[in-house]
């Protein structure tokens, strides 16, 4: 495989049903294709798979954060491209992954919840909107969005395409790829 020059953490966070997952496939799916060593993270499959007895607590989620942090920094301190996809509603938190992870970069998928809503075939903000879901970021609890994050993707006014470009250039831009 070709080696990308150094390991880089991308750390696309935002509300449930903003497009991270999507984005990340796709910059990943480009990635491979061009035989780079990169690797996906995903909040979902890192719950089922390592973290299933973690709650949605505050410590829950911090805890989550932790190690999905820790992974991240394993990968990229061996070259790899890292595509983490967390919603990770913690200003402190993501702070605390770029003080600890070299090349750590905050990929702010930023849209507004109601267009979020709008996406959700999981059918999760209806439940949380009904009492069903506990602790759900975006309706019953709090997301802290990023003030500075290295690239803002405005997924509710972009097509897919043009913010998976966005990450690319940014790849390419810093010398990544």
């Amino acid at each position: 495989m070709n080696k990308s020059t150094k390991g880089v953490v991308l750390w696309f966070t935002g509300l449930s049903g903003s497009g991270k997952s999507t984005v990340a496939d796709s910059v990943y799916q480009i990635l491979k294709q061009k035989d780079i060593d990169c690797e996906r993270l995903d909040g979902d499959t890192l719950r089922e798979n390592l973290n299933e007895q973690l709650g949605f607590t505050e410590e829950g989620r911090k805890r989550n954060i932790d190690i999905a942090g820790f992974v991240a920094k394993m990968l990229s301190n061996h070259g790899i491209i890292v595509l983490a996809s967390f919603i990770s509603p913690y200003k402190m938190q993501r702070q605390k992954l770029r003080k600890k992870i070299d090349n750590f970069h905050i990929v702010h998928l930023n849209a507004p919840v109601e267009v979020c809503e709008r996406r959700d075939v999981k059918g999760l903000y209806k439940k949380a909107r009904q009492g069903e879901i506990d602790n759900f970021t975006g309706v019953s609890h709090p997301y802290e969005s990023p003030q500075n994050p290295d690239i803002q993707l405005n997924t509710d006014r972009e097509e897919i395409e043009e913010s998976v470009n966005k990450v690319i250039g940014f790849l390419q831009d810093s010398k990544y790829i």
